[in-house]
């Protein structure tokens, strides 16, 4: 069996163990009672090549409470709810059909008031290298809020408001883009028409002089 390393440690010939990436998903969340809410966890590996495999973990700690309880955990391909207040309401919403787990998401049905809390996720990745092993944990927190009814936050009105700023924008300014394009195209028409005339005007009093001219030679 190859020897576990920290993440202190590095190859040889300086280059840095493989890390994970954990994307930068919101820690705070507000669900409404009574309905579903997703709880996001994801964490991947910066390099693909090394295999690997990993265990999810997920903990919960209640409002005023100074201690986590275990909550889920997903290892071998298998789920098991741990807190018997979350029994048939817990739903691996993760990776499939892999030991390489790299979402670790839960989704939780008919959210409670008891629901309210904080949750930790916690990846616990094993990265299989030729001489060695090195074990990663990464975890992350989810500040969970229970509430009746679902909130708009400011930046979400904001944003709304701001896009329908800028449709009426854009159609003003097509508006007046077409007027002007409009009043362009109609000029150069008549003036084009200006110039036909004075050329029709100019060949007829040619036309003329000439058939003067000939009436006088015979």
């Amino acid at each position: 069996l190859a020897p576990l390393v920290t993440s202190q440690n590095r190859y040889r010939d300086g280059c840095d163990i493989c890390p994970l990436k954990v994307y930068s998903i919101p820690d705070w969340g507000e669900a409404v009672v009574n309905e579903g809410f997703k709880m996001d966890c994801i964490s991947c590996k910066t390099r693909g090549e090394v295999p690997a495999s990993a265990v999810v973990k997920w903990f919960f700690t209640a409002p005023g409470k100074n201690e986590s309880s275990p909550l889920y955990t997903y290892e071998n391909l298998q789920g098991e709810i741990l807190d018997p207040r979350f029994y048939e309401r817990l739903v691996w919403n993760g990776s499939k059909q892999t030991l390489d787990l790299q979402d670790g998401s839960l989704y939780i049905l008919n959210v409670t008031y008891n629901d309210t809390g904080t949750y930790e996720c916690i990846f616990e990745r094993l990265l299989i290298y030729t001489k060695y092993q090195h074990v990663v944990n990464k975890p992350k927190y989810i500040n969970l809020t229970v509430v009746s009814q679902y909130t708009r936050g400011m930046a979400s009105i904001l944003s709304e408001v701001m896009m329908y700023v800028s449709i009426i924008g854009l159609q003003l300014w097509l508006v007046v883009e077409m007027i002007y394009c409009y009043r362009k195209v109609s000029a150069a028409g008549e003036e084009a028409l200006r110039e036909n005339e004075a050329e029709y005007l100019a060949i007829a009093s040619e036309s003329k002089e000439n058939c003067a001219g000939v009436q006088v030679a015979e």
